[in-house]
């Protein structure tokens, strides 16, 4: 019995091998082109995987990059000194300034690039009187002061608030001016007709500026004080008028913040 199954078996696999080498030659040859097509399309998808993974580890690669060079660079920009309490705040260093008359405070380099006027940025509103000086930070780390007046200028198109500053100090030092000191910028919403503004950019999450940013706010602040006859204590955070936590490291530190005064005290002195 079981031989008989094994002979019926082997009769009709020959009879299936004679009928595909007799009946299909064409088969086999649709059959060998599926293979290689098959085999084309591996190699592709091969090709694209590895093309794939070479772009991600690319990018990975310069996002490691643009992380570490920016830490470098903070750590380069880092020159601080360290308080009793051991917070590090950056100090005016006086002998830096120019100091070349005693007569007054010498007014610092300033980059004069106004806005155009425009309901949003600049409304061309007169200023006619100043009681006090307002600090605040961009709330945007990392961000240049020109990447800030540009900010300022594109609310014209976007529409998307009403901001501005007088001056933009950049995480360098650099400063730039965008409002007429006769003309009221969009900084603090009540106190807009009789004060000045100055945007600080920084590097820091804490919003800490760095000493370049520090050591033009203290000058600037000095000469602006000296200017409109103005008292130390006529310079205020944004904090100071409306509780915003502006500038950020200057709220959350009030030793860094008189220190600041200080050493706007200690260089309008130093030409007395």
């Amino acid at each position: 019995m079981q031989n008989s199954v094994q002979k019926k078996k082997a009769e009709r696999n020959t009879e299936e091998l004679m009928l595909w080498e007799v009946v299909t030659p064409e088969k086999k040859a649709v059959t060998t082109d599926k293979v290689k097509e098959q085999r084309r399309k591996a190699r592709r998808r091969r090709v694209y995987l590895y093309r794939t993974l070479a772009f991600s580890v690319l990018i990975i690669f310069l996002i490691f990059v643009y992380i570490i060079t920016g830490v470098i660079y903070r750590g380069l920009h880092k020159q601080k000194k360290v308080t009793e309490t051991g917070t590090a705040i950056p100090v005016m260093n006086v002998g830096a300034a120019n100091i070349g008359s005693r007569s007054g405070v010498e007014k610092p380099d300033i980059l004069t690039d106004l806005l155009e006027i425009n309901d949003y940025s600049r409304p061309g509103t007169p200023l006619k009187k100043i009681k006090n000086i307002f600090v605040h930070y961009t709330a945007n780390p990392g961000t240049t002061a020109a990447q800030n007046r540009s900010y300022f200028a594109n609310l014209e198109e976007t529409h998307e608030r009403s901001a501005s500053a007088h001056f933009i100090i950049g995480y360098e030092g650099e400063i730039i001016q965008c409002i007429p000191l006769d003309e009221q910028a969009y900084a603090v919403m009540t106190r807009n007709e009789d004060s000045i503004s100055i945007e600080c950019c920084y590097l820091e999450e804490d919003g800490q500026f760095t000493q370049e940013t520090y050591d033009s706010l203290v000058q600037l602040l000095a000469w602006l004080t000296q200017e409109y006859d103005l008292e130390s204590e006529d310079i205020l955070r944004h904090y100071d008028c409306g509780g915003k936590r502006c500038p950020l490291y200057y709220v959350e530190h009030e030793d860094a913040w008189k220190r600041l005064i200080r050493d706007v005290e200690t260089l309008m002195g130093a030409y007395a």
